[in-house]
């Protein structure tokens, strides 16, 4: 039996663990936290369950990719989805004349939809639309397709690699529509002029298919692989942090953990921050030129959260997430939050997560701090940016305050220390359509027996993750190998 270790029990290190148990490998997954599960966890604060990440997700409608994925692994009928509303799955204020825009669910209804907003548009809305579509077709594995390997898998065209907000621009005139276009960009990262145009593609593709929300949380998908991985034999095992990895030869030896064990395996896996593989990996495993590579690569944006606990019965429940948009520069000027449903989900809500995007600069000053041991002046720091959020909350909701049962926030130094993410990136590395080259990723590395997982390889989120996850396990089993598998189950 083939034996593969994989260092981090973040989505990326569990879906390619649980796909590689599928196919015979006895998988043990180390990870430094006391709970599985990286953005899939959920914690409880008072008694009170809140998510990590994971908030809204596309994929799981008939024939999505998700659903494929995990039909695959026998996981979607045991977990527990809310959809979003058809009419309204995704909701989008823009500030400057407080005009808001229920986005429905399918292509065509979203094109008639904007339309009947923006009746000049009405062509150019159809074409950008239709142009989305098509650069997702470039992605073979997006549609789990088998595709070719090498160069010729890289023949993109020009608009797939183009600055998203220019991609934009070349279709649509009027400028609150380019912003209400561009409202995904907190999800994926987006920095105009920069972030290429696919990743906006593919995150809209799978909006306007259909959105979910986690009923009680996303623990039960983290769960739900660790059982696969278990049931073929393997082990998932948390405060289990790696601290060294030997190389000897170009080959992996063993693995050692901050308590002391250590790990040997046929093949290794790193589900961890490139970052911090090169800290925690022999010296001269990889080369200098290829260190200074990925400690120069730029991250993508961080978030400051606040998470709310509302009175019983005091605010509506809202089936699907809210984006708001504001020109102005003071923060937060961009931000979305959701209502987490639970089951037998009432009219009220229970709780709200506000996620507003922030840069890791706002906290560098306290870069060398740790969790519960930052200062007053973080704390205080951290009170004012609280009332910053709910001032804006007060502007949409009349009396939001008096709905508040209890409330903490999170900054971008919680998700660095938390995910052993660099600056506490949302979303891995930044991606440059002016040079791609710079923060493209392998899932291969020059070690033979050691590949790559996770969001910094190519696309993050939970579908990204999870195609990446297919890529990794077919460097060890075959290219096409497993799309070929999960193809001929949602075939039967």
């Amino acid at each position: 039996m083939k034996t593969c270790i994989v260092v981090g029990g973040g989505i990326g290190g569990l879906v390619t663990g649980a796909l590689l148990a599928k196919e015979g490998y006895k998988v043990t997954v180390l990870e430094k936290n006391a709970i599985i599960g990286g953005g899939l966890q959920t914690f409880k604060r008072n008694g009170v369950s809140f998510p990590t990440g994971m908030h809204i997700f596309g994929g799981f409608n008939e024939g999505g990719n998700l659903k494929q994925i995990f039909d695959y692994l026998d996981i979607t009928d045991k977990l527990k989805l809310k959809a979003t509303d058809n009419e309204a799955c995704d909701v989008v204020t823009i500030a400057e004349d407080n005009a808001t825009y229920y986005l429905p669910k399918g292509k065509e209804n979203l094109i008639n939809y904007l339309a009947k907003v923006f009746p000049e548009e009405s062509e150019n809305i159809k074409n950008y639309l239709e142009k989305l579509f098509e650069l997702s077709q470039e992605e073979d594995l997006f549609y789990l397709r088998e595709s070719l390997s090498g160069s010729k898998a890289m023949d993109l065209s020009e608009d797939f690699l183009k600055p998203y907000n220019l991609l934009i621009t070349n279709y649509i005139s009027n400028p609150k529509l380019r912003r209400l276009l561009g409202y995904l960009s907190p999800l994926f990262g987006g920095v105009e002029d920069i972030t290429p145009a696919f990743f906006n593609a593919l995150l809209s593709v799978l909006h306007i298919s259909g959105t979910f929300q986690f009923l009680n949380g996303s623990q039960q998908m983290a769960d739900l692989l660790k059982e696969v991985i278990e049931n073929g034999g393997g082990k998932v095992i948390p405060n289990e942090e790696v601290v060294k990895i030997n190389v000897d030869n170009h080959l992996v030896t063993n693995v050692i953990t901050r308590n002391g064990n250590t790990f040997k395996a046929d093949n290794y896996i790193s589900d961890v921050h490139p970052d911090v593989l090169l800290k925690i990996i022999s010296d001269d495993a990889f080369t200098t030129a290829f260190k200074k590579r990925i400690h120069s690569i730029p991250e993508t944006s961080s978030s400051f959260k606040v998470y709310i606990k509302f009175k019983d019965k005091s605010f509506k429940y809202v089936n699907h997430p809210c984006y708001y948009i504001d020109n102005q520069k003071d923060w937060p000027n961009q931000y979305m939050y959701v209502t987490p449903p639970i089951e037998n989900q009432s009219d009220f809500a229970e709780t709200m997560i506000i996620i507003c995007m922030m840069d890791f600069a706002q906290v560098k000053k306290w870069e060398d701090t740790k969790t519960g041991h930052r200062g007053e002046d973080y704390e205080l720091w951290k009170r004012d940016m609280t009332e910053k959020v709910l001032n804006r909350l007060d502007r949409i909701y009349p009396d939001f305050r008096s709905c508040i049962e209890f409330l903490f926030a999170s900054s971008p130094l919680t998700i660095r220390d938390f995910y052993g993410n660099k600056e506490g990136s949302n979303y891995g590395f930044l991606k440059d359509s002016h040079d791609m080259m710079l923060s493209q990723m392998s899932v291969f590395t020059k070690v033979k027996n050691l590949f790559l997982t996770g969001q910094n390889v190519n696309i993050h989120g939970l579908c990204g993750v999870s195609l990446t996850a297919i890529q990794t396990a077919e460097a060890l089993v075959g290219h096409n190998e497993i799309v070929r598998k999960i193809n001929k189950k949602s075939s039967i």
